[in-house]
C-alpha cells in the first residue's frame, strides 16, 4: 500500500520562513557560545583554585621532607658522636 504525503500550503517552506529560522539558528549558536564562554571561566576558576591549593599543600610537604630529614641527620650525627 502506497501512501502519498501532500504538504498542505502553511508547511510549505518560503524564502521568509528559511531566512527566519536561519536567524533563530544563528542566535541559539551565540546563546550557547555565550554559555559555553561563562562556563570555561567558571572551570579556569577552579582549576586555578585547586592549583593554588596543590601548591600550597606540595609546598607543605617538601617543608615536613626537608625537616625530618635534618632531624634524621642529627640524630645519626649524634650517634656517630656518642660512640667516638
Amino acid at each position: 500500500m502506497i501512501v502519498a504525503v501532500m504538504m498542505s500550503p502553511r508547511e510549505q517552506w518560503t524564502d521568509e520562513r528559511l531566512d527566519d529560522l536561519s536567524t533563530r539558528v544563528d542566535h541559539g549558536f551565540v546563546r550557547m557560545e555565550a554559555r559555553f564562554d561563562r562556563m570555561e571561566a567558571r572551570m579556569d576558576q577552579r582549576f586555578e583554585h585547586m592549583e593554588e591549593r596543590f601548591d600550597a599543600r606540595f609546598d607543605a610537604l617538601w617543608r615536613t621532607m626537608i625537616g625530618s630529614a635534618a632531624v634524621i641527620i642529627a640524630a645519626l650525627i649524634g650517634v656517630i658522636a656518642t660512640q667516638l
